[in-house]
């Protein structure tokens, strides 16, 4: 499936995050921006990163009016143990049966060691206010994966 394209709407969801509350992407509109991002598995090493990444910067988050909310395929009491041993400031959802990660186009054949197999890609989509997608990250490093967001903030906000 294709990625969603910058300038349509962001497609509607309605998740439980890692306490079992239900979060929708509706929740947010008009109040601030949602940098949505889906990674592969909870407590990988990139996955780590990329999520102590973001929760350095919340509070520049904050200060730009933007949440930023993860996505996986993992069943939430995994997202649970993540979200709490990295005690992280900003809600993990688990899309157990993908169907918000494909709807996002991030569900995709990927390789690695010499396996194919069905996984998320990792994908970061900035929604404004309106609801509507104002950027698409899918070339980032991991490591830096923060650092990038907020350059690409910076950008849209001139």
């Amino acid at each position: 499936m294709a990625l969603p394209k910058v300038g349509n709407m962001a497609p509607a969801f309605t998740l439980l995050n890692q306490d079992g509350e239900k979060v929708s992407l509706k929740d947010y509109k008009g109040k601030s921006g949602v940098v949505l991002y889906f990674y592969p598995r909870a407590s990988t090493p990139g996955c780590t990163l990329q999520a102590n990444g973001l929760t350095e910067i919340k509070s520049e988050l904050d200060k730009r009016g933007y949440v930023a909310i993860g996505v996986s395929f993992d069943p939430v009491a995994k997202v649970k143990k993540f979200h709490d041993k990295y005690e992280m400031n900003f809600p993990l959802l688990s899309d157990e049966d993908h169907a918000i990660i494909d709807k996002y186009g991030c569900w995709q054949l990927k390789k690695f060691m010499g396996k194919e197999n069905m996984g998320t890609v990792r994908t970061t989509f900035i929604i404004g206010k309106d609801g509507r997608l104002t950027k698409i990250m899918d070339k980032f490093k991991t490591k830096t994966h923060h650092e990038t967001l907020l350059e690409v903030l910076n950008e849209l906000s001139v």
